[in-house]
């Protein structure tokens, strides 16, 4: 349980409109913001805009939410976060997740097979790495160094084992994991500094991911990815993010394997996600959306005018979050106002 949370902005995919958001970065990082997160699927890359973002401004952390390791070696992730951490004066926040397999798959063309396993090496690779305590080496199943023969088509195995030439400014750059399930969890307690959860409904954490968390060590932050909209309208709010669940349960994943609307039936509404993947599936997306229950909708976000968000609050200071991850705040007016709900 936490009373005190720290405050981070939470952009998401860079799109072209809005194509910068620097003054809204700025804007937060003026107001004491903890954070500023950007995220990547099959669109833009997430460490392009923090680099952007970092460049004009000096305070602020700068978080992956998240990077997809099918997208990258380890030895490429961790190069790019070591570059990154170093430009910015320590500021990166590395948070990595393994996706799903229609975007592995479909996107990467990388196969989706032991998603717990491949994250695990993949942090041991990249501390590795970032340590330069010698030349690295890895015998694991999934991101063997040097590669070896019969490892992939083509391997000579003239690799030899490498030490990163670059000093990196801090050998232990903070990872965090986006992860759902409650194995997923339980890995992100045993071997990070975080976790990124996109749906969390503050009064069921305890019941969904109780034991998973029971062995995260002191400091571990769980910072939550909130829709928070400041507005007399909360009906509209509601439905925004209403809007945002039905392509989620609905689309973001295939029928039958699908974590988005895994994780909503951990949280007691699993009659409710079968039956939004199914009208979404069937081209029957506006009667998906009314098949999302308000209260799913209201209990993972923060919407209303400023006292309804300041009641709303109270279960996520009594909940095991710590940082909450706002999304939707788009002026400075808006930041201003949800620092003084959170921060006071």
């Amino acid at each position: 349980m936490s009373t005190d949370l720290k405050l981070g902005l939470n952009l998401g995919y860079w799109q072209r409109d809005p194509h910068d958001a620097t003054a809204l970065v700025q804007a937060a990082e003026r107001l004491g913001y903890d954070s500023v997160w950007t995220a990547e699927a099959y669109g833009s890359d997430a460490f392009t805009p923090l680099a952007w973002y970092g460049a004009r401004t000096s305070r602020i952390k700068l978080g992956t939410s998240v990077a997809q390791i099918s997208a990258r070696t380890p030895a490429a992730t961790a190069m790019t976060a070591m570059t990154l951490d170093h430009l910015t004066g320590g500021r990166l926040l590395l948070g990595i997740g393994a996706s799903g397999p229609q975007v592995v798959e479909g996107w990467y063309g990388a196969p989706f097979a032991g998603p717990l396993a491949r994250t695990r090496e993949y942090v041991e690779v990249m501390r590795r790495i970032w340590r330069r305590e010698g030349p690295v080496t890895a015998d694991g199943e999934h991101y063997p160094l040097p590669a070896r023969p019969g490892d992939h088509p083509g391997v000579t195995g003239l690799g030899k084992p490498l030490k990163l030439i670059t000093r990196p400014l801090r050998p232990d750059i903070p990872l965090y994991l986006g992860a759902e399930g409650p194995r997923n969890v339980a890995l992100a307690a045993e071997i990070a500094d975080g976790w990124l959860p996109l749906f969390a409904f503050p009064e069921k954490i305890e019941q969904m991911y109780g034991p998973s968390l029971a062995a995260a060590r002191p400091g571990f932050d769980i910072a939550a990815m909130v829709m928070t909209v400041v507005t007399d309208d909360v009906r509209a709010a509601l439905d925004g993010v209403k809007t945002m669940l039905t392509l989620y349960i609905g689309g973001m994943g295939a029928r039958h394997r699908n974590f988005h609307a895994d994780i909503i039936g951990r949280m007691g509404y699993a009659d409710a996600a079968a039956r939004v993947q199914e009208l979404y599936l069937a081209g029957r997306r506006d009667e998906a959306f009314t098949a999302i229950p308000d209260e799913l909708a209201d209990g993972i976000s923060l919407v209303g005018p400023p006292g309804r968000i300041r009641e709303r609050l109270e279960p996520w200071r009594k909940s095991p979050v710590t940082s909450l991850l706002v999304m939707g705040p788009l002026d400075e007016s808006s930041l201003r106002t949800v620092r003084d709900l959170v921060l006071g």
